[in-house]
């Protein structure tokens, strides 16, 4: 589930910068540019290559925000998600985004990347708190819980859903840090024309982001070793929603095709556009990867019957006997 999103760094944030005088002289600035991706994302899209990259950046936001929409149905659905699911995938999941939403703070990001990251950390809170929902509601009905009870906790479960969703709608996102600040750079005409093939310097603000986005891309990956394991261990996929994965592997192609179309800033190489976007790159072909060996997991296992992890539970006692 790798959101190894835009909003870090890519096709709308510091590879390109935005705008340090709101919208600025499009014609001036941005000569031969879009003026929608001008006025909406704050970038210069100047020929086929940027516009390729923008549209794509796009649809990898898209791909990451739908993603989760499935397994939240399949989990309703087969009521088994604390089985189905490692804890410690989601948790990781979880300090993933939440270093993608810090990232935006500190980096004084788009609105259009603040309000995703906070959307981000909204989806990853409902997926563990239905989590929590199930393991409780499943570990009391194995001790078989009259009506009432389960009534109860359906409430309780419903009532901490509603509650996470209020606090997060509530919570501020300051509009004037993400509309007007200086330390970024102005593609192309404004930017400072240095040596091509030079590595450029890293700002206080690249360095910032470069270092959230080391670690985020860290926490991605880890997230899918403890899916993985839990997969082998059950020998089943059964509670488990592919189109979560399918979903992010083609957010993560999308998002790496659009980093990758980018042009350079003005005076910089590719070589030096390339490092500084390497973390989100080896994030994005790394968590690619460990998301194609789950598709295999759910090639071997999709023929397995959903008892059998739990026959081979049940007869351990016995064998012990």
């Amino acid at each position: 589930m790798s959101r190894l999103r835009v909003m870090s760094d890519g096709a709308f944030s510091s590879g390109g910068g935005y705008l340090s005088d709101g919208d600025g002289n499009f014609s001036t600035l941005c000569p031969n540019g879009t003026a929608w991706v001008w006025y909406g994302l704050q970038e210069c899209a100047q020929d086929a290559r940027d516009m390729a990259s923008v549209i794509l950046g796009l649809l990898s936001i898209v791909c990451f925000m739908v993603s989760s929409f499935p397994q939240y149905y399949k989990s309703c659905r087969t009521g088994n998600m604390d089985s189905a699911l490692s804890i410690w995938f989601l948790l990781l999941w979880l300090a993933g985004d939440s270093c993608n939403l810090i990232g935006s703070f500190l980096a004084d990001q788009l609105p259009l990347q603040t309000y995703t990251a906070v959307y981000y950390v909204f989806a990853d809170l409902i997926m563990l708190s239905m989590y929590s929902y199930y393991k409780l509601r499943n570990k009391m009905t194995n001790r078989e819980l009259i009506g009432g009870d389960r009534a109860v906790l359906n409430a309780v479960g419903v009532l901490c859903l509603l509650g996470v969703s209020a606090s997060l709608i509530r919570l501020p996102v300051p509009y004037e840090q993400s509309v007007a600040v200086s330390g970024f750079r102005v593609r192309s005409l404004l930017a400072v024309n240095e040596q091509i093939g030079s590595i450029q310097a890293f700002t206080t603000k690249e360095i910032i982001g470069f270092t959230i986005g080391s670690a985020s891309s860290m926490l991605y990956l880890c997230s899918r070793l403890p899916q993985m394991y839990t997969n082998f261990r059950r020998k089943s996929t059964e509670g488990v929603s592919y189109f979560l994965f399918a979903l992010v592997i083609l957010g993560n192609i999308t998002y790496g095709l659009s980093v990758l179309l980018k042009n350079p800033d003005h005076g910089q190489g590719e070589g030096s556009y390339i490092v500084h976007h390497l973390p989100w790159l080896i994030g994005s072909l790394g968590t690619l990867t460990l998301d194609l060996l789950i598709s295999v997991q759910f090639m071997i296992y999709r023929r397995a019957p959903l008892d059998n992890y739990n026959r081979a539970e049940e007869s351990a006692p016995l064998l012990h006997n």
